[in-house]
């Protein structure tokens, strides 16, 4: 028999044993009797934003200038005469707005969306005293829809302090508060739904979603932590009636306030440039050019004289890591490049040609006339010869080189090269990846062709090396990008 002494060190062993086999998972927070506390001390930091915009509003009756023949004597009477009548009759309606913001600093400064200010003549804030003091705005980024205000007051402003979105775990608690429909000081509770959602506003998409209820008049508004900070700006909503379901977004706060911050500091954000376009790597193309999988951003283009091609970035490139940080996908590196300090040197790990390689880049400051260059992307030169056109079966295409008169036929430019798509087989691959006739293929297997024969022998050495597909470099018009066309198994 055991002795009470021998059972307990047993027992005592055996859940020492499951707690090695089966460790007990991070405590989760659990949701509070009540946030009132909480609440009652945030709420004076939340103010409502009103503005005001005056838009021209023509009277009824006013009369059309008459249609007059071009050139007539009478043509620049009449126009003076109507423009002064319109001028006359026009007066001034206001449009008013409702949104939510919150004070980051006691000083005067109020975070709230761009689009709540936009465009308006005059910004109120509204304090959740009643107090109406008229804003100042400082700087606006329609990029991430963040604007920042000034107040001056004599009233003593609660500020909020900013929290750490990226420490925030999906299920955790949040608050919202804001002015929903105008009615002010409203509080919802609610769940981060998810993370690092892409909603199609804008190249650095990143927003928490949330079922915490979300209206219109909440944009602007803060986002609630159970410490009491602030990890998100509380900017859209997804809804087919125009009221909450449960789907809000939020800018993270690691994104708001750095905005914020640069607007205090330049009245303007500046985020790094790397001069590139770059597209998605799908499976099909990782398996092509023998990436462990689709991962990273494939670059297309490279823009002449940036900082990718100071630092030798080939269009090919697949980008692994910047500054250190994976780039897991084609839209994380947009935002990481624009987050590195301008003009610092950063190593950029790619992937090229069946291994990878690391280079030094020292980042650029993203301009408007430098964002508008890559999207148009450059043209290649070189020239072509006259010959027949070759099928190529295993791609479902036919080939030819550049003659004067598919450059009439296609409206190639004259400085056009690469091989020329002639004809596309409907039930053929490329078909099936919106390959069409005139378009131009530049490289394949990474690798410039100038011939259809260059572009057939590329084919076959990859099915030699049983690739499942095989990446060629397409342009149309003034735009290249990489497409991986597959076998047929």
């Amino acid at each position: 028999m055991l002795t009470q002494l021998q059972r307990m060190v047993a027992v005592a062993a055996v859940a020492t044993i499951a707690a090695l086999q089966f460790p007990v998972p991070a405590e989760a927070r659990g949701a509070p009797d009540s946030f009132a506390d909480m609440v009652e001390k945030l709420m004076p930091a939340v103010v409502n934003i009103a503005t005001t915009q005056k838009l021209p509003e023509r009277r009824q009756g006013t009369p059309e200038m008459p249609k007059l023949p071009p050139g007539s004597p009478f043509e620049e009477f009449f126009k003076d005469f109507f423009d002064r009548q319109q001028r006359g009759q026009q007066q001034r309606r206001p449009a008013t707005s409702l949104g939510s913001g919150f004070v980051i600093d006691a000083s005067g400064y109020i975070v709230t969306n761009n689009h709540v200010i936009d465009g308006a003549d005059e910004i109120k804030v509204i304090l959740s005293t009643g107090a109406e003091i008229p804003a100042k705005l400082i700087g606006t980024d329609a990029q991430t829809d963040i604007a920042l205000l000034q107040v001056e007051t004599k009233e003593k402003l609660t500020a909020v302090q900013w929290g750490d979105s990226d420490k925030a775990r999906v299920g955790d608690w949040v608050l919202a508060i804001g002015n929903p429909f105008g009615l002010g000081g409203s509080v919802t509770a609610g769940i981060i739904s998810a993370r690092g959602r892409d909603i199609g506003a804008g190249r650095y998409d990143d927003f928490m979603q949330t079922d915490a209820s979300i209206n219109k008049g909440n944009s602007g508004g803060p986002l609630f932590n159970t410490e009491g900070q602030v990890i998100g700006v509380n900017t859209a909503i997804y809804s087919q009636t125009g009221g909450s379901v449960g789907i809000g977004f939020a800018v993270p706060s690691v994104i708001a306030q750095r905005v914020a911050l640069q607007l205090k500091e330049f009245g303007k954000t500046k985020r790094g440039w790397l001069g590139v376009r770059i597209q998605v790597v799908t499976d099909e193309i990782a398996e092509s050019i023998g990436l462990d999988k689709a991962r990273g951003a494939m670059v297309a283009g490279v823009t002449d004289g940036g900082p990718a091609a100071r630092a030798k970035i080939d269009a090919g490139d697949v980008i692994l890591s910047f500054d250190g940080k994976p780039v897991p996908d084609m839209r994380h590196l947009p935002r990481v490049v624009a987050d590195t300090p301008i003009g610092k040197t950063v190593p950029v790990e790619v992937w090229r040609k069946g291994k990878k390689e690391t280079l030094q880049v020292q980042v650029g400051e993203l301009k408007e006339e430098e964002v508008a260059a890559a999207a148009a992307g450059s043209s290649p030169k070189g020239g072509g010869g006259a010959g027949p056109t070759t099928d190529v079966e295993a791609l479902g295409l036919t080939l030819s080189r550049i003659t004067p008169e598919l450059r009439q036929r296609f409206e190639l430019k004259p400085d056009a090269k690469g091989v020329v798509i002639t004809d596309v087989k409907a039930d053929g691959v490329a078909a099936s990846k919106d390959l069409r006739a005139g378009d131009l293929i530049l490289e394949v297997a990474q690798a410039e062709v100038t011939t259809p024969e260059q572009v057939r022998d590329k084919v076959k050495e990859a099915q030699a090396q049983k690739r499942k597909s095989v990446l060629l470099l397409v342009q149309r018009g003034a735009d290249s990008r990489f497409v991986a066309l597959p076998f047929k198994s």
